[in-house]
């Protein structure tokens, strides 16, 4: 497998994650008894996205030997 391919799969996954996080953290706030800490739990994996993410993102940048699509 390609590094590129994995980066993005890594992504993929990472983007399903992020929104399972964002979706439990909302069910938790939105409760009577409030944790603090719950809102949180997205940070992790938005800073994993970032860094993939700025990755793939100046990929197309920095290709080999600075070849250009035409």
């Amino acid at each position: 497998m390609r590094w590129n391919h994995w980066m993005r799969q890594v992504h993929r996954w990472l983007s399903a994650t992020f929104m399972l996080t964002v979706i439990f953290t909302t069910v938790a706030l939105a409760m009577k008894t409030k944790a603090a800490w719950v809102s949180y739990v997205p940070l992790p994996p938005l800073f994993l996205l970032m860094i993939t993410g700025t990755y793939m993102f100046f990929l197309p940048y920095f290709k080999k030997g600075g070849e250009r699509r035409g």
